[in-house]
């Protein structure tokens, strides 16, 4: 049992770093989309403009040379019978002259743009196929793993699922108990309070609970580890990254016994979990496939660190006003 065991974290620690790659790989095509659509518009604009221009340059080549007489400005000067007459003519002419010169400067500035909005667009393009195909090969292998989960679970007996299930538990609470004893989180009972995003962030994790683990999900309806720490953030305010190693690269770390609710806890060397404190050595999290939202010990998986997504707010007791003494 403790061979199927290992096995089975191996295995789902893998799926679930699979899982944080490919949402990795998601948010940069979200992002390669958006510039590919943008460009796309500001071409299309673009060509409009020129079709325009092109169309004007056309208009005036055509009366160009329908009025065309051959006849110098300067020698219709001389001949005319009213020589104020032919200078204020002769101020028009400037003026239209000004006008397509103007034009054919329009048109050929739309030209160049074109052109460059083109190339970028067809750039964009490229790399959004790229990534699309580089998605694809991840998201197969997230299945491989996850098929490799299922066949291991369908090796097992009822019994030796229930052998498995109560080994971990007991591992999980020896594990927790160190961390504990370890004063790693602090003094037993001292808990902080969390900020008021924090807050936020804990009451809407906390309306997950019950919900389905599923991979890349970022709810309603079901989540990822991830996809649950940032749709919680995002609903008290607080973008935060997308992914567990995101996560726990851009956000600011802190020691354990400085957590309060609201923080994240990551797991594993690669950071290839996350969950958030809730205080009392309990983390809300959405485990792994097969599992639902739920609150565990804090020691449920390896910890790597903790990370702050709002540093800079002071804890909801800090923010309290201050009573004057009776």
């Amino acid at each position: 049992m403790a061979e199927s065991l290992a096995e089975l974290q191996r295995l789902y620690r893998e799926a679930e770093q699979a899982t944080e790659v490919y949402n990795a790989t998601e948010e940069q095509l979200k992002v390669r989309r958006a510039e590919a659509g943008r460009l796309g518009g500001e071409l299309a604009k673009a060509r409009l403009s020129l079709h325009d221009s092109r169309g004007a340059a056309g208009r005036l080549a055509r009366q160009q040379y329908q009025g065309s007489t051959g006849i110098s400005p300067y020698v219709r000067l001389l001949l005319a019978r009213d020589p104020q007459h032919a200078l204020d003519q002769g101020h028009v002419i400037g003026r239209l002259a000004r006008e397509r010169a103007d034009t054919v400067g329009r048109l050929v500035s739309g030209e160049r743009k074109a052109d460059a909005l083109a190339r970028k667009a067809r750039t964009a393009l490229d790399a959004q196929l790229t990534l699309a195909a580089r998605q694809k090969k991840e998201r197969d292998d997230v299945r491989r793993h996850l098929a490799d989960v299922e066949e291991l679970l369908a090796s097992l007996s009822a019994e030796q699922l229930a052998a498995v299930a109560e080994l971990e538990k007991d591992g999980v609470a020896r594990a927790q108990e160190k961390l504990v004893a370890s004063g790693a989180l602090g003094p037993p009972g001292e808990d902080r309070e969390p900020s008021a995003e924090g807050a936020k962030a804990v009451r809407y994790a906390v309306r997950q609970l019950g919900k389905p683990y599923e991979w890349g999900a970022e709810g309603p309806a079901s989540y990822d580890c991830s996809g649950l720490t940032s749709e919680a953030w995002g609903s008290a305010g607080t973008a935060i990254p997308r992914t567990s190693e995101e996560q726990w690269a851009r956000l600011r770390r802190i020691p354990l016994t400085e957590l309060r609710p609201g923080d994240l806890v990551v797991y594993f060397p690669e950071a290839g979990h996350v969950a958030m404190y809730l205080g009392g050595g309990k983390v809300v999290q959405a485990p792994r496939t097969g599992e639902k939202v739920k609150i565990s010990p804090l020691a449920s998986n390896p910890v790597l660190g903790a990370v702050r997504p709002d540093p800079g707010s002071g804890s909801l007791r800090r923010q309290a006003p201050v009573r004057e003494p009776r």
